[in-house]
C-alpha cells in the first residue's frame, strides 16, 4: 500500500512555533516528505494561519500530536490539573481542525515519565477514571471531526498503559467513538512480544503510526521486523501516514525528556532523508 510519509519537527527542534515553522517545513519538503507532525507542545506555541501558510507553500499533509509535560495528567491527580490537561487536549484538537489534520495523538492519561506501581484492582479503577476524563474531550474531537489516537509508552514512560492490549482495555467504549490507537513502533519494539500481532490486535482502531529505529535512530537497518510490521498494518486496513519521530541530542530540553544522550545521525537532516529512503524502498 502506497502511503504518506511524514517526520516529527522534533527531529530538528522543540518547542515548533510560529517563527520557525516555516523553516522546518520547508526543509521537510525539500527532503521530499509527504507530510509532517507538528507537536503543539503549549497551547499558542504556533498558530493556525501560519501554519496554513506553510502547508500551502510546501504541499505538506499536516498532523498534530501532543505532548504530556509535568502537570498534565487525567489519571490519579488533582481535579485542577485534570481540568488543565483537558482544556489543552481541546486546544489541541482545535488547532487540528484549523489546520486539517485528522487525528491528535499522543499518550494522553499521564504526564510523561509518571510511574507507580498498581494491583490489578487499582489499574481497572484507574483505567474507569481515564475513560471518564477523556470523555468531554473525545466528545470535543468528535464534534470537530478528528480523532484522537491514544499512544502505549514503554514502562520506563509510564505504567498505566505499556501495550495494544492495555490501551483496548483502558479504552474500551470510547474507541470508534472519537478515540482511536496511535501505534509507535519504538514502544512497540520494547514492549510487545510481537509487533505484527500488536497491529492486528490494534486492528481497525489504529489511527496514527509513529516509527523510527530501534535505537531511536532511522527506520531501516536496525532490529525491527519492518516486513511483518508494514504487512500487518495493510492488512488491518491502516492507509494513514507513516511519520518518523526521533529527537536531536541538540536542544537540552527535548534530549533530557526522550533520554537522547548521543547523536543518531551523523545530521538530523540525514537521519530524515536515511529513514524516508528506507521507507519509500519498502
Amino acid at each position: 500500500m502506497k502511503r504518506l510519509i511524514g517526520v516529527s519537527t522534533w527531529v530538528w527542534e522543540s518547542p515548533l512555533t510560529d517563527a520557525n515553522l516555516g523553516g522546518h517545513l520547508a526543509r521537510i519538503a525539500a527532503i521530499g516528505f509527504d507530510a509532517v507532525e507538528l507537536p503543539l507542545e503549549n497551547a499558542g506555541d504556533f498558530t493556525p494561519a501560519a501554519v496554513r501558510e506553510s502547508l500551502e507553500s510546501t504541499g505538506l499533509a499536516p498532523f498534530i500530536v501532543g505532548a504530556m509535560a509535568p502537570g498534565r495528567d487525567l489519571v490519579a491527580a488533582a481535579p485542577a490539573s485534570v481540568e488543565r490537561t483537558q482544556a489543552y487536549l481541546m486546544a489541541c484538537v482545535t488547532m487540528a481542525s484549523s489546520i486539517g489534520s485528522p487525528t491528535v495523538c499522543g499518550p494522553f492519561y499521564a504526564q510523561t515519565g509518571r510511574v507507580w506501581r498498581m494491583s490489578p484492582g487499582q489499574r481497572r479503577e484507574a483505567y474507569a477514571e481515564l475513560r471518564q476524563n477523556l470523555q468531554p474531550v473525545a466528545d470535543r474531537a468528535r464534534e470537530a471531526g478528528v480523532v484522537l489516537g491514544i499512544e502505549p509508552l514503554n514502562r520506563y514512560e509510564t505504567s498505566l498503559i505499556n501495550t495494544v492490549d492495555q490501551a483496548l482495555e483502558a479504552l474500551g467504549p470510547l474507541l470508534g467513538n472519537g478515540v482511536g490507537l496511535a501505534l509507535d513502533s519504538y514502544h512497540l519494539h520494547i514492549e510487545e512480544r510481537s509487533l505484527a500481532a500488536a497491529v492486528r490486535a490494534a486492528g481497525e482502531h489504529v489511527v496514527h503510526v509513529q516509527v523510527c529505529g530501534n535505537d531511536r535512530g532511522a527506520p531501516g537497518g536496525d532490529q525491527t521486523d519492518w516486513e511483518g510490521f508494514l504487512q500487518a498494518l495493510d492488512e488491518v486496513g491502516y492507509s494513514g501516514p507513516l511519520n518518523i519521530e526521533s529527537f536531536t541530542a541538540d536542544n537540552a530540553a527535548i534530549a533530557v525528556a526522550a533520554s537522547i544522550w548521543r547523536p543518531l545521525a551523523p545530521s538530523q537532516d540525514e537521519l530524515a532523508a536515511r529513514g524516508l529512503a528506507f521507507l519509500r524502498g519498502v
